[in-house]
């Protein structure tokens, strides 16, 4: 590991004196873990990537402390509120253990051996995530600021949660600047998985490409969503939409499902989802449509194809708050198109992963979408984030998922 770390230059020991507005200090004092560029009004020096960034507020007084990071809008990522302190190896001691105590009752359950150990803002580390798959840590980077401190992390998480290979993944952005020698899906500690790596989630076995997989290769935040579709599936005709490598499908499987039609546009996803049912020796028979989900859907409508319960969880359709206005109207579509699908007296369960989306707009969207074609969703539940993934400010929100059986 040691030399794989020694082209990253240290973060300087000379901290970036930064002075910001009221505005940005009225967030701040908040909780909210950005500061954006626009927000600073005057700062001691220029500063490297990853430099610690001191805020103060009008009457100079510490407010908080974050890695600075020029190459980014959110110029800094805070990492502490409120009084001063030191970031240094005994504060990320301190920050991964307290994460990780929030997942202990992940960590002692013997069904399962997968899940988020670090989610980034909402647990103080912004940019930040870190993975389990079994014996494998996935260290995603969202900002460079963390480069100089990368080793320092690797060194804590030894400690915290130790494991034999660790897999480094860089999102788009940082991938596109100085990366020192580091590249996406490569190993810093073992050897770089050949194959996709397998474990366990609700005594259910998936295996995850880590190397090359969207985001670290799984979605774990929809853990408990999941654990309701299989309460649900028995003796069920189900339809997945957006189901990518298949867990909706498989949770929907092990729980009894009649039938199953896998929607993705993705081939190789519905390859892995087909993995995934022959790891659980699944034989409930498995369609696979590999095609556009909004002109799939409008197709089995076209046939006439209904289901007892359908599951509908899309990407992110609003990545900025311009763009929120669209997404409203993507969902109204999708409701649009899957409620025909609905048999009556069946259930629907639709998702929505974008934090620009409040869940009152999205749960209203849906609800009054459908009554506008004549039907009335009779709300189960209204779901957020499984707790390896904890809010921690506002824009943390991001998962809402509706349970809702049908009349009409």
């Amino acid at each position: 590991m040691a030399h794989t770390m020694q082209s990253i230059p240290p973060a300087s020991d000379r901290n970036i004196a930064i002075h910001v507005t009221r505005a940005a200090i009225r967030q701040i004092k908040q909780g909210h873990p950005w500061l954006f560029d626009n927000s600073i009004h005057k700062q001691s020096h220029d500063g490297a990537t990853g430099d610690l960034a001191v805020i103060f507020d009008h009457k100079r007084r510490f407010t908080a402390i974050g890695l600075y990071d020029p190459a980014s809008p959110i110029r800094v990522k805070i990492l502490h509120h409120g009084a001063p302190t030191t970031i240094n190896t005994a504060f990320f001691v301190e920050r991964l253990r307290f994460a990780a105590q929030k997942r202990q009752p992940l960590a002692d359950d013997p069904q399962t051996n997968a899940y988020r150990l670090i989610h980034g803002e909402n647990d103080g580390l912004p940019s930040l995530i870190i993975d389990r798959y079994a014996e494998t840590l996935v260290i995603k980077l969202y900002s460079a600021a963390w480069f100089p401190h990368l080793d320092t992390i690797l060194t804590v998480l030894d400690e915290i949660q130790p494991a034999e290979r660790w897999i480094l993944r860089l999102s788009r952005n940082v991938q596109a600047g100085e990366t020192f020698g580091l590249s996406d899906g490569m190993a810093l500690r073992g050897d770089v998985p050949e194959t996709p790596i397998e474990f366990i989630e609700n005594g259910l076995t998936f295996a995850a490409d880590v190397v090359a997989g969207h985001k670290t290769g799984f979605f774990f935040d929809h853990r408990d969503n999941r654990v309701r579709v299989r309460q649900l599936a028995n003796g069920r005709r189900v339809l997945d939409v957006f189901a990518y490598t298949g867990a909706f499908s498989v949770y929907a499987a092990a729980g009894g499902a009649s039938a199953i039609t896998s929607i993705d546009v993705s081939a190789p996803a519905g390859d892995a989802a087909a993995d995934n049912f022959a790891r659980n020796d699944l034989t409930v028979p498995h369609e696979r449509i590999t095609e556009d989900a909004f002109r799939a859907l409008a197709q089995l409508a076209s046939e006439g194809q209904q289901y007892d319960l359908v599951i509908v969880d899309p990407p992110s359709f609003a990545k900025r708050a311009d763009e929120t206005d669209r997404a409203l109207i993507a969902y109204a579509n999708l409701v649009q198109l899957v409620v025909p699908l609905v048999a009556p007296m069946g259930f629907l369960v639709i998702a929505s992963c974008s934090s620009r989306v409040s869940a009152d707009d999205f749960f209203a969207t849906i609800t009054n979408t459908a009554e506008a074609m004549g039907v009335t969703l009779l709300v189960q539940a209204k779901t957020t984030h499984a707790i390896d993934h904890p809010i921690g400010f506002a824009e943390g929100a991001y998962l809402k998922c509706l349970f809702a059986s049908t009349i009409g």
